[in-house]
């Protein structure tokens, strides 16, 4: 079967070849709405389907953008991904993802292999490992954003929630229902600015409500799955707290299978709050307060930063993109009106 070429598209249709190829790149501004109409009509009558190689060889564009997540099977990172998709699609962008499994050497090589396959842009959640390789790729000229994680010594473009303002909002409820010993489960944060504004927003709203910050009350989860050691640490602290603010949807999920585990009793036993969504909270036994960050318009964000670093490379300074969180009230807290004995 003869191979359908962009020519025969052109003459069926009755315009130019420019004008079948301003359609292909999306210039739509171009054109007529009745033009547009007629050249997408031949294509399917045609069956064409475009050289994207030989496209992208021409215009030193290939009309992807490349993702690097950690693992887009969690809810968070799925639903950020799906807001990347869905602006990336409707401005005729496709992408490429990669999940690295929190992998350093995974990390190199999916952003290595993106390079190969010449994709426009690269959105990445990055580990902190490579920054410096990071840095290199966007001086060398590839435009790159962070998603959702930050980190001080990233020099690029950058969408993330308001962490040190809602962490603010999601301890001052807990002190506003009588709490004053206030624990937090997070993982390790001291290099990574996304975390740390966490606990800067939790240490802000304890100082500013006449309460001692208290380093005692900050534990750090490994990402192991068993928190039977975690909350004998906890249960032990002098200090124990009546409420606990989780740092992140991982460790707020198995911080309630180890309740669950031990007939702990949620608000009875301990108020908690934690931060991102999780999965079909409503149909828990205790609906859980979470910090709700706004996943999908992260993603949309992201894709809309570096698609306008890519339409203008030399006329797009770094940027900061920062989107409020919202806390979502449920029935995990209450009002704490005497002393634990």
């Amino acid at each position: 079967m003869k191979q359908v070429k962009m020519s025969d598209v052109a003459k069926k249709a009755g315009v130019s070849l420019s004008t079948v190829s301003q359609y292909m790149n999306c210039r739509y501004e171009y054109m007529s709405g009745e033009t547009r109409e007629k050249i997408k009509s031949v294509m399917e009558e045609l069956n064409y389907v475009p050289n994207s190689i030989a496209r992208s060889l021409a215009t030193a564009k290939t009309k992807t953008i490349g993702v690097v997540v950690g693992n887009i099977t969690g809810y968070f990172t799925s639903s950020v991904v799906r807001g990347v998709e869905d602006y990336c699609k409707k401005n005729g962008f496709s992408i490429i993802i990669y999940n690295t499994d929190h992998d350093i050497e995974l990390e190199q090589k999916s952003i290595n292999i993106l390079k190969m396959l010449r994709v426009d842009g690269i959105l990445i959640v990055p580990s902190g490992k490579n920054n410096e390789m990071i840095n290199q790729e966007s001086s060398s000229g590839m435009p790159i954003v962070q998603m959702y994680m930050e980190y001080d010594d990233l020099n690029i473009s950058t969408v993330i929630s308001n962490y040190r303002e809602s962490a603010y909002d999601a301890t001052e409820y807990f002190i506003n229902l009588g709490h004053k010993n206030i624990a937090i489960i997070t993982q390790e944060y001291e290099n990574t600015r996304s975390r740390y504004d966490r606990i800067l927003g939790y240490k802000d709203a304890l100082i500013n409500n006449g309460l001692s910050f208290n380093e005692d009350l900050i534990h750090i989860w490994d990402v192991s799955p068993d928190m039977n050691l975690l909350f004998e640490k906890i249960s032990k602290n002098k200090n124990l707290p009546t409420a606990i603010f989780v740092m992140h949807s991982a460790i707020t999920i198995n911080l309630l299978k180890h309740f669950k585990l031990k007939n702990i009793n949620i608000p009875e036993d301990f108020s908690i709050i934690g931060f991102d969504e999780i999965p079909n909270a409503d149909l828990m036994k205790t609906p859980i307060t979470v910090v709700k960050q706004p996943t999908y318009e992260i993603g949309q964000k992201s894709a809309e930063l570096i698609l306008e670093k890519i339409n203008n490379k030399n006329e797009v300074e770094n940027k900061k993109i920062v989107i409020p969180c919202q806390l979502k009230i449920r029935e995990s807290c209450k009002k704490y009106n005497k002393i634990k004995s």
